[in-house]
């Protein structure tokens, strides 16, 4: 079978089964952005992927006890005190192999690395330790294209 079908199966059925996204990089909230952060990218998936049903925690180190779409944003994805389904990653490809480890620890099925967000080692050990791993796809667009069957599409991010 081919790699991109066995791909799309999976996140078909990641998405399908999965109810819980720990979101790692959520946007931090400064006074200055208030007004700015509800169109920041993070901020957008978080709210559309709560919109149709799943329990999104933020997490952001730099935020941690702030609030951001009705949630607590955590420190750390070890201080969630519910099981985690998803760790969807909003955080330069650097960083992902730290994540993956983290993921691990808190035995989540799935890393989600979003758009430009890749490594080859991380992708490497998540194989060997049997976790689902999907990188530079966005959460969003792949919900959108298998649940909503329509084109998936970033919205417009524009000063009013």
């Amino acid at each position: 079978m081919d790699n991109l079908i066995k791909e799309n199966e999976l996140i078909k059925k990641i998405l399908s089964v999965s109810k819980t996204i720990a979101m790692i990089g959520v946007s931090s909230i400064k006074e200055e952005d208030l007004k700015n952060v509800k169109r920041k990218p993070s901020i957008i998936v978080m709210k559309y992927m709560q919109e149709f049903g799943y329990k999104v925690i933020p997490v952001n180190p730099f935020s941690a006890g702030q609030e951001v779409n009705g949630e607590k944003i955590i420190a750390n994805i070890k201080d969630i005190k519910i099981p985690i389904d998803i760790v969807d990653v909003f955080r330069p490809s650097k960083e992902a192999l730290d994540i993956l480890y983290q993921t691990i620890q808190v035995g989540a099925k799935t890393i989600w690395l979003q758009y430009g967000i890749h490594d080859e080692n991380a992708k490497k050990v998540a194989e060997e330790k049997k976790i689902n791993y999907i990188s530079n796809k966005c959460i969003k667009q792949e919900y959108q294209k298998y649940f909503l069957k329509m084109n998936p599409v970033f919205p417009v991010l524009r000063n009013k």
